[in-house]
């Protein structure tokens, strides 16, 4: 298992469950979860073989900004 973790701009929780709905689509198999409590409104996404790239296209095409956090 992998795990990553973006900042983002997600502020409400309806926002945070509609990205997690859309991703959810595209990637059943991998676990995620906001900390919206963040100051950096972190986006963890677990699974095996993970597409960052792909996570940060999706939430950016909902209108978010997602950057991925070393």
């Amino acid at each position: 298992m992998v795990v990553e973790v973006f900042k983002t701009n997600v502020q409400k929780e309806a926002d945070k469950n509609y990205v997690i709905a859309v991703i959810q689509t595209q990637f059943p198999d991998y676990k995620i979860n906001f900390d919206l409590e963040d100051c950096d409104k972190i986006l963890r996404v677990e699974g095996v073989d993970l597409e960052c790239d792909n996570i940060i296209d999706y939430v950016h095409c909902l209108g978010y900004t997602c950057v991925r956090l070393e």
